[in-house]
């Protein structure tokens, strides 16, 4: 590898965390001019220019070497900088280029110079953030690898629940359940399996109805998964009938076992080597702890109880003010303090299912609170369309926050995100000057006028927009693909629109139902879909 010779050019603001993220830097040789400006966002090429014509010896960032700016190989500049760096090169004939938006990422910059040409006008980050996203990807792959997963369960605390591997030093795992599974029929069944596994699940649980007894269903439900996938199961009942039953089946795992049934079943689970969620009621006895401390006694009193199989405890999650979400993290917060090896389950859906906002937001946050707690099993169903895509969620999620956790940073900029419906970069406005320009307020006069070649009925369908061309009442075709640009080109290669206006009615409603497709939002054609 070629060490390059690289000049940084900053202001007065961004040069402490410049000198203090490049001190130990060793790749590539590193000189850093510091310009009489408090923004770097303020530096124009004019002014890097006179800059270095005026004074064209230069300083490297972390020793007294001084060099000629002709030695120079590459020069770097803010990447808020409003001009592009053209000039900067034919003035001073050294390739010049963009930097990051932020200081703090030149580092990540540096490392690919010689993997990617980086941009004269666009900033560099914008540029890295593949290259962030496939570092990220590479340390969860790793932890994931044969190699990696033998080395990890040597450690005290990580076991595997049928081929998962769980523990502390592992990403959290998402354990998604099929609630009311009962109720499905097998076909629907197997596909709810097979949508949650390509939705990033690790483990899936089989929702029982509570209060019922189907030991026959639980096995038959269990069988049948296990017939058609290599998946880790559970089974969710405290109906010990059922749990035998699907032990029977090869369930994996058991949730949940309390004081009041794990006597019956506890020897069942372990002949069949399967793990158990434990929670710290009696629900036979109607006990339910409502403290931290009660709560965490009660999950230590029956381990002791269960010392021979493997359990995972559940301080049970409760929703916000039912009693109390904080109350419930605490009692967290407290087990793993007193049990720093066992492994901890946190019930992401008890939250975000009884709560009124978007799910990603949620998500994120509650497994950032999980991830301080060192929680090694995130459970959530999706038993409502406010939390549909959950798992998908919450594995970005527990990868983000497993990253986050090695690198000893907080959850930014990581190349993953749960950022859906806002920016997470600032996108430079195009400034144009309409102040002299005549100002017309548009109206909409609600006019129709049918267009002679037919109208259309959009729907989205089977993950496909879908539009409906109908002709004198008739359906003559359907026109189906996942984008809007293909179904109006579509439509205008086959000369199937005569009207301007219908031309870009149809425009407006299929962008609307191509959101609603990528969203997973609910289309209903001349309805808003916010």
């Amino acid at each position: 590898m070629i060490k390059i010779k690289v000049l940084i050019i900053t202001g007065l603001q961004a040069k402490d965390i410049i000198m203090k993220n490049l001190k130990e830097y060793k790749k590539h040789e590193i000189y850093l001019k510091v310009l009489p400006m408090p923004i770097a966002a303020f530096i124009t090429p004019k002014l890097i220019i006179y800059h270095l014509k005026e004074k064209n010896i230069i300083k490297s960032l972390n020793t007294d070497k001084t060099t000629p700016i002709d030695n120079i190989d590459v020069i770097i500049t803010p990447g808020l900088m409003r001009q592009d760096t053209t000039e900067i090169q034919k003035q001073l004939n050294i390739d010049s280029y963009k930097g990051p938006s932020n200081a703090a990422d030149l580092e990540v910059t540096l490392d690919i110079l010689d993997e990617i040409t980086l941009s004269p006008s666009i900033p560099a980050d914008v540029l890295i953030r593949d290259k962030q996203y496939h570092e990220a990807m590479k340390i969860i792959n790793n932890q994931n690898s044969d190699k990696k997963i033998l080395e990890l369960l040597e450690n005290e605390g990580n076991f595997k629940i049928h081929d998962c591997p769980v523990g502390i030093d592992f990403p959290m795992r998402v354990l998604g359940e099929i609630a009311n599974a009962p109720q499905l029929t097998d076909n629907e069944l197997l596909e709810k399996v097979e949508y949650y596994l390509e939705s990033g699940a690790d483990m899936i649980d089989i929702g029982m109805h509570a209060g019922e007894n189907n030991p026959s269903k639980a096995y038959h439900m269990i069988k049948l998964i296990k017939d058609n996938f290599d998946v880790t199961l559970s089974i969710d009942t405290m109906n010990t009938k059922e749990i035998r039953e699907a032990l029977k089946a090869e369930a994996d795992l058991v949730l949940s076992l309390d004081h009041g049934n794990y006597a019956e079943i506890i020897q069942d689970i372990a002949d069949y080597d399967a793990k158990a969620v434990i929670i710290p009621t009696n629900y036979k006895e109607k006990y339910i702890p409502q403290s931290a401390e009660e709560k965490v006694e009660s999950l230590e009193l029956l381990t002791e109880k269960c010392k021979n199989i493997t359990t995972i405890a559940d301080p049970l999650l409760d929703p916000i003010n039912s009693p109390s979400l904080t109350e419930s993290i605490y009692a967290c917060k407290l087990f793993r303090q007193r049990n720093p090896k066992r492994a901890l389950f946190f019930g992401v859906g008890n939250v975000s299912e009884l709560l009124d906002a978007d799910s990603n937001g949620v998500h994120a946050v509650l497994s950032g609170i999980a991830m301080e707690v060192n929680a090694n099993i995130l459970f959530t169903p999706e038993s409502s369309l406010k939390t549909k895509n959950a798992i998908r969620e919450l594995k970005t999620a527990s990868n983000m926050m497993f990253i986050s956790k090695l690198r000893e940073t907080i959850p930014k900029n990581l190349g993953i995100s749960l950022i859906q419906f806002k920016d997470q970069y600032k996108k430079d406005d195009l400034e144009i000057d309409t102040a002299n320009l005549p100002h017309i307020q548009a109206v909409a006069d609600g006019k129709f006028i049918p267009d002679r070649k037919g109208s259309f009925k959009i729907i989205v369908e089977d993950k496909l927009i879908k539009a409906i061309l109908y002709t004198n009442y008739e359906i003559n075709c359907v026109i189906e693909a996942t984008t809007a640009r293909a179904i109006y080109e579509e439509i205008l290669r086959r000369d199937l629109i005569s009207r301007m206006e219908h031309a870009a009615y149809l425009g407006m409603e299929l962008e609307k139902a191509e959101i609603a497709l990528k969203l997973d939002k609910k289309y209903i054609q001349d309805f808003p879909i916010f």
